[in-house]
Order: structure tokens, then C-alpha cells, then sequence
């Protein structure tokens, strides 16, 4: 047999896997929901996301902002979309927090939709005034030991993830302190600046440039090890903690119902998008890790934070006001 024969021959069998997953993709724009407002990492990431997936799937990918009632409405949006491929939903720990917040849900988190992939890690870190004279998490915990509830926090609202993120530390550590919720948590972290607060938790995105600046004292992150963006601070785990590990996440999901070989394309797409230098250059600058995962791998982590933090708003009793 003759070379120009053989060749087409041996190329075909890695020719079929990739001709076997153009087929059935739906046409048309794909719009991926983000359920807050503009300018957020999780905004920024999903239009990281958009501009590798559209180049790789040759069509228009495209993100519509739905913020509003911690997340709820863009995710509702996306619940009640047609499961035909063209309508997906990023977003972030809030998607597992909003069970437990509030006591009628217009989808289930769990039932409504299909996970795809996470995307992207963030360790949280612990912020602190440096007037407060505390160096480290135990000399922290000391004080608050000392003084139950007259040390204050800062979170970005009530039921909050970086609200309940501390609402988490306090429960593993036995601890009482003062919650001072604010707009957002850019707001909290000015008033940690500014003495006003003593501390806050937030995604390491959120803390990291004040961390570098010394405005903030970075005491601890989450993790199996150090965040590669402030290697000298020490994790929980070094501090003597390691049942907090709280860390921020962010995933895509589709409406139920979505076809299986549709998901399973989308899954593999993500990957190969978060393998991209720009992307992976990206998530490094705002403190964030891409991280890819199995549609099962994601679902059985969802459910395990939503069974989380149902326990954590029950134990600290927070309600919405």
C-alpha cells in the first residue's frame, strides 16, 4: 500500500474523537449567566471563560449579568432556561449558602440543575488591623477568649459568604465575636483599614493586594499549603486549624435536562480553557487557582456544601433581615 494511503489511515482513529464531538452541538449563542453585577471574579472569570469557548467552539459565547437577592435571581434565570445547550450559569459559593438563607427557594440547587465543571480556587484569608497587635491566630483567639463578642468582624452582608466564612471560624475555635455587616466586602475590608473593624475573611483575591501593600496584616489562608501569591503567610492548618478550610469556588452549571453528550462536551471544552496561558495568567493575578472537575465530582461537592453551610447558618442562627 502505497504512503499516501497508509497515512489517512493511521490518522483517522485520533480523527474520531474529535469529529465525534461536533456532532449534536446545539447552534446559536451561548450565554453564560452570571447572577451579579459587573466587575466581581466571578464576572471576570466567566468572561475569561466566554472568549476561550468561543473560540474553540466557533460560536458566539456571551455572558448577561442577572445580580440580585445574593445570587438567586441569575440562578433562577438559568433553572427555568431551556435545556437545549445554549444557556449556562457561573457562579460561586453563594449558590451553596442561599439554601440555608432563605426558606423558599424558586428552584432547588440540587435538583434544578446540572453541574458541568468548577473553574477556578480561591483560599480564604484571614485580614487584621495591624493596630490590633495580634500577629497570628492564636493570640487572635486569645483575645477573643478574653472578650467574648467585643472583637468585630466585617463581612460583605448578612449570610454573607465571607459572613459566614467567619461564622465557620468561630464555630470550630469555640469563639464569640461582634459581625458589622456592610455593602459588600470591599467595604468591609476599607473598614479594617481604617481601624473601625478588627478583622475580616475574604477570597484571597479580595485581601492580597492590601496584604503586599502592609495595610493589612494577612494572619492566615486556607489550604494544604501556602497560596503561591503570599508565600510567607502560614496556612490554618500550620496555625493549629485544620477543620477550617474554607475556600471559595466558582463552577458552571446547566438547567436539568441538559443532553448528557452536550455536558460531557461542555466538560471537556472547560478544560481545555482553563489550560489557556491568558486564562491561567489571569486567575494567578486575582489570587485564584483553575481548577477542573468531573460533572460528578462537582455535583458531590455541591451537595456537600450546601450541607454545610445549612449546618452553619443553623448554628450561628443567622437570618436575613
Amino acid at each position: 500500500m502505497k504512503r499516501r494511503h497508509i497515512l489517512p489511515l493511521l490518522a483517522a482513529p485520533f480523527l474520531l474523537p474529535r469529529l465525534g464531538m461536533t456532532q449534536g452541538w446545539p447552534g446559536g449563542t451561548v450565554r453564560i449567566i452570571v447572577p451579579f453585577a459587573p466587575g466581581s471574579f466571578t464576572d471576570i472569570s466567566a468572561r475569561l471563560l466566554s472568549q476561550e469557548l468561543t473560540a474553540q467552539l466557533g460560536q458566539s459565547v456571551v455572558v448577561e449579568n442577572r445580580g440580585g437577592a445574593g445570587g438567586t435571581l441569575g440562578a433562577t434565570a438559568a433553572a427555568r432556561a431551556a435545556p437545549d445547550g445554549l444557556t449556562l450559569l457561573l457562579t460561586d459559593n453563594s449558590f451553596a449558602i442561599s439554601p440555608a438563607l432563605y426558606p423558599s427557594m424558586p428552584y432547588d440547587a440540587l435538583a434544578d440543575l446540572v453541574q458541568v465543571s468548577r473553574i477556578a480556587n480561591s483560599p480564604s484569608i484571614l485580614l487584621v488591623r495591624p493596630s490590633l497587635g495580634a500577629r497570628d491566630l492564636n493570640a487572635v483567639l486569645e483575645m477573643a477568649k478574653a472578650r467574648p463578642g467585643e472583637l468585630s468582624f466585617g463581612s460583605g452582608g448578612q449570610g454573607s459568604s465571607a459572613h459566614l466564612a467567619m461564622e465557620l471560624l468561630l464555630n470550630v475555635t469555640g469563639t464569640r465575636m461582634l459581625h458589622v455587616p456592610f455593602r459588600g466586602v470591599a467595604a468591609a475590608i476599607s473598614e479594617v483599614i481604617s481601624g473601625r473593624v478588627d478583622m475580616a475573611i475574604a477570597s484571597l483575591a479580595s485581601g492580597v493586594a492590601h496584604v503586599r501593600a502592609g495595610t493589612l496584616l494577612g494572619l492566615d489562608v486556607t489550604g494544604a499549603r501556602r497560596a503561591a501569591a503570599l508565600p510567607v503567610v502560614p496556612t490554618f492548618i500550620e496555625a493549629g486549624q485544620p477543620r477550617y478550610d474554607m475556600m471559595y469556588w466558582w463552577g458552571v452549571a446547566a438547567p436539568k435536562g441538559t443532553p448528557e453528550a452536550v455536558i460531557t462536551r461542555l466538560n471537556a471544552e472547560i478544560a481545555t480553557a482553563l489550560r489557556s496561558p491568558k486564562l491561567v495568567e489571569a486567575f494567578a493575578a486575582a489570587g485564584a487557582v483553575p481548577a477542573h472537575s468531573t460533572p460528578a465530582e462537582m455535583s458531590a461537592h455541591v451537595a456537600r456544601e450546601v450541607a454545610l453551610w445549612r449546618e452553619v447558618v443553623r448554628r450561628a442562627g443567622v437570618k436575613l433581615e
